[in-house]
């Protein structure tokens, strides 16, 4: 799964252009939030050139239940993007749903069954905090969860969702945390939500070191400057690939062990566990 998943408004020939200049490991071309409604027609047929022969490439259209979302994904399912991001579902049924939409685009368009993903954004309803589980085995074309506080917030009614340095309000901390637990259960990547201030390098990088610590596998971006400090956070060190690597070896030269000992510490199937999934996530950068 990629590390940097870069927004950029499909209403806009030119950021889509500037974009595919960036080193985003996967860009969204966004038909919802960032589109008035108005504009989404001619976004659309952008979306769609735009998607033409590229990798990589996501369509974040309006949600299910809304009138924009046939007319999105009829747009874009003939360009073949990677996949398709959903927005504000409240249940897992909202996925099956854009699923179950996809697989005939795809027979109709002579696509492979299943090559386009989902990554479903599952914390913008109240409601969808407590259907969490239903996303475990149910959605095949599932590739991650990611999650969202703005909508949340204004759902319940809160008058921000940050406290005055800028770090999640326990409500919103709970949610990130949901969709991170609710993501392994479904052995999916947790997609971290986006920063907001885009000229706070230092809060960035320490934002995305957090997600990364945490066991998010990337993060979304708003901002093409955004990406480098994403990607950076979320790739592995040369000391800590090293670190990994040894771990791997001892268990290899013992096997059958339940621990071993490195640099005085006692090495459990766990960590064995988190250094083979490092020097995947590693080998994938």
């Amino acid at each position: 799964m990629s590390r940097s998943f870069l927004f950029v408004p499909a209403d806009s020939e030119r950021k889509m252009e500037k974009a595919g200049g960036v080193e985003a490991d996967a860009l969204i071309l966004d038909l919802e939030d960032s589109v008035a409604p108005d504009a989404r027609p001619a976004a659309r047929q952008l979306a769609a050139e735009y998607l033409k022969g590229r990798d990589n490439v996501w369509v974040r259209v309006n949600p299910v239940d809304t009138e924009d979302f046939e007319a999105d994904i009829e747009a874009v399912m003939a360009s073949q993007p990677a996949g398709i991001m959903l927005p504000k579902p409240r249940h897992a049924r909202d996925a099956v749903k854009l699923s179950e939409r996809i697989d005939v685009l795809e027979n109709h368009h002579g696509i492979d069954h299943g090559q386009t993903r989902i990554i479903a954004l599952c914390t913008e309803h109240p409601e969808a905090l407590l259907t969490l589980h239903s996303y475990v085995g149910t959605v095949p074309r599932l590739a991650g969860l990611s999650w969202g506080a703005e909508d949340l917030s204004a759902a319940v009614g809160a008058a921000t969702n940050r406290s005055t340095k800028g770090e999640w309000l326990p409500p919103y901390e709970m949610a990130r945390s949901m969709c991170l637990f609710a993501a392994a259960a479904a052995e999916v990547a947790a997609i971290d939500t986006v920063f907001t201030d885009f000229r706070d390098d230092e809060g960035l990088l320490r934002y995305a070191a957090n997600a990364r610590r945490d066991g998010f596998s990337g993060m979304l971006a708003i901002h093409p400057d955004q990406v480098e400090p994403i990607n950076a956070a979320f790739s592995p060190s040369a000391e800590e690939i090293e670190h990994a690597q040894r771990i791997v070896e001892l268990f290899e030269q013992n096997p059958g062990v339940g621990t071993v000992g490195l640099e005085g510490k006692m090495i459990d199937r766990p960590h064995l566990l988190q250094a083979q999934r490092l020097l995947q996530q590693a080998r994938r950068n």
